[in-house]
C-alpha cells in the first residue's frame, strides 16, 4: 500500500480502533449504509427513480420483472422510511402515488454507480 493511503489501514491501539470499528467508527457507518439498501429488489427502485425523475408503483411494478406487489411495497416503505425515497400522495381516487429520490437518496447514488463500475471492472480482470 502507497504512503498515500496508509490512513485507511485499520488502526492497532485500542484508542485509535474505535475510529474504525467501534460504534461510532467507519465499519458501523458503512454497515448502516448497506442495511439501507439491502432487499432483493431495493437497489433496482434506486436505479429505476435514478433514471426516471418519478415513477408511480404500477410503472415499477412492470419495469422490475419478478417483483410482487407486496415486495414492492415493503421496499418502498423501508426505502422512504429511511429517507432515500420521497412519497407524494395526491388523495385522488383512484389512489394517485408517485416516488422520486431524495437528496440523501440523489447523494447515495455516485456510490452505488461506483459499485457497479467495480464489479464491472472486476469482473473483466477474472476473466
Amino acid at each position: 500500500m502507497d504512503t498515500a493511503r496508509t490512513h485507511q489501514k485499520v488502526p492497532v491501539g485500542d484508542q485509535d480502533r474505535r475510529a474504525c470499528l467501534g460504534p461510532y467508527g467507519a465499519v458501523a457507518h458503512v454497515t448502516r449504509c448497506l442495511k439501507m439498501i439491502s432487499g432483493r429488489w431495493k437497489l433496482a427502485i434506486l436505479f429505476r427513480l435514478y433514471s426516471d425523475e418519478m415513477l408511480r408503483s404500477r410503472q415499477l411494478l412492470r419495469d422490475i420483472p419478478d417483483v410482487s406487489q407486496k415486495m414492492l411495497t415493503q421496499h418502498l416503505r423501508e426505502l422512504e422510511a429511511d429517507g432515500l425515497i420521497q412519497r407524494t400522495d395526491f388523495g385522488e381516487m383512484p389512489p394517485r402515488v408517485e416516488y422520486r429520490l431524495t437528496d440523501r437518496g440523489e447523494a447515495l447514488m455516485p456510490v452505488l454507480l461506483a459499485a457497479r463500475q467495480f464489479a464491472e471492472d472486476h469482473e473483466k480482470a477474472t476473466k
